[in-house]
Formats: structure tokens, sequence, C-alpha cells
């Protein structure tokens, strides 16, 4: 049998235990929302139970709200995160950049925290996981692919919070993920030109990474800090730079 993320079933209670699988598996940021689940004929070999006993289950999950059945497509996962914010307050930060200040200063907590928390209880698995993704950061840098440089950027960073295996750090910071996704704070852009070509934020991603290898809670703290601290002093300068081109273009608008 391939391998999957789900297990046989060996408990008394078929139906509660299918339940209690799918719930570990969505509490643990497994399956997210919208992830599709295996058909009922699938999911049922898959745990060694019968056809039945998986419908039951999902009938009991789709009442509790944790899965859509849509019918012609298949079973998903329920919205549960959704977003941050509303639309009306995403619009409001976007018309304020200030706000990213504070986007940052919350990242710089949670993700210090995040990574003392990968050092300490990274699997092997989660380690091959930021592995890849390095991977990929460097051959974004290599090729000077901005869009792929972003995207496994967060996916670096993404990955180091599931390596935490704290489920709440999972579900709340993957909703504030998806804001970054939709570049409201997110311009890397800007840190590539205050950084020259990006070396810096590739050295930084993998101090991080080589700390939280290393098993070392307190180093990968500090490099996931330090990061975050780097994208703020660059976003500051940035920001009076461009105040001062602005000041310098009304002097150059009287002459």
């Amino acid at each position: 049998m391939p391998h999957t993320v789900f297990e046989p079933i060996e408990h008394t209670s078929v139906v509660e235990s299918v339940i209690e699988q799918i719930e570990m598996l969505i509490l643990n940021g497994i399956l997210r929302d919208g992830a599709r689940l295996p058909a009922e004929r699938d999911l049922a070999l898959q745990l060694g139970v019968s056809r039945p006993k998986v419908r039951e289950a999902f009938k009991i999950l789709e009442n509790n709200e944790l899965i859509t059945v849509r019918h012609g497509e298949g079973t998903f996962v329920a919205p549960l995160i959704g977003s941050a914010m509303s639309p009306a307050l995403i619009a409001l930060y976007s018309r304020h950049q200030n706000a990213f200040l504070d986007y940052l200063e919350f990242r710089a907590e949670q993700e210090g925290f995040a990574a003392g928390l990968a050092a300490a209880r990274a699997t092997h698995a989660d380690k091959e996981i930021l592995a890849s993704i390095i991977v990929k950061l460097e051959t974004a840098h290599a090729t000077d692919d901005t869009d792929a440089s972003q995207d496994a950027d967060i996916e670096f960073h993404a990955a180091i919070i599931d390596a935490s295996h704290n489920s709440l750090l999972v579900h709340t910071m993957s909703s504030i993920y998806s804001l970054t996704r939709q570049n409201l704070f997110y311009n890397r852009s800007f840190l590539r030109a205050m950084d020259g070509s990006g070396e810096q934020l590739l050295a930084q991603h993998q101090q991080i990474f080589d700390a939280i290898l290393e098993g070392n809670p307190e180093r990968s703290t500090k490099a996931a800090r330090d990061h975050i601290a780097f994208v703020q002093r660059s976003y500051l300068e940035e920001e009076s730079r461009a105040q001062r081109d602005q000041v310098s273009s009304r002097r150059l608008a009287l002459m």
C-alpha cells in the first residue's frame, strides 16, 4: 500500500477513530482549509475500514462543520481559518503603510518563538522540507526570479511554523501568511534593492535553517528575530529615501 497521511484503524469504535484521525490532521495543519479528502472508497482502503463507516464519519464531521461535501466534486476541509482581517480593514492597512511595522513587530515575536520551538521539536521530515525550500530559495536567487523567491520565502517561514508543532501557531500564522501572499504586507523588491542582490536575505534564511538543524533554540530564535529586524530597517530606510526624493522633487519643481 502506498504511503499516505492516514493510518489503518485498529480501535474498537471505528467511526470515532476515523473522526479522531481526520480531526487531528486538521488540528495539526496537515489537512488545511480547502484540502480535498480521499474518496470514501479510497479512504476506507487506507484506513482498513468499511466504506459505510467512512460515510458515517464524514456525516458527523460535516455536521460539525469541519468538512464540506460538494456533490460531483468531492469532500473538502471546510474554511476554518478565514482571513485575519475583514476586507475593509485590509483596505485600510493598504492605505497606511506604517501598519507594516506593526506587522513586523508581530512576526518577530511569533516567528522567533516558532523558530525556537522548531529547533527543539523539528523531526527528520520537517528538516527535509526546510532543506528543500532552501534549495528553492537558492535557485530563485541564482536565476533572479523574484516571484519564485517570494513564494519560497513565504513557504520557508510557514514551514518553520509547521516545524514548531504548535497547532495554534500553525493556524494563526496561516491566516497571517495569506495576507502576505496578497502582497498587503510584502514587497521583496525593495528589500533586494536595499540588500543589493538578495545575498543578505538568503544568508539570513540559511542561518535560521542551520540553527534549527543544529537543534539550538536560542540561536534559531535570535536568527529569526534578526531577520525581521533587517526587514524593518530596510523598510524604514526605503521610506526615508522616498520622503527625501519627494522633497527634492518639489524643490526642483519650484526652480
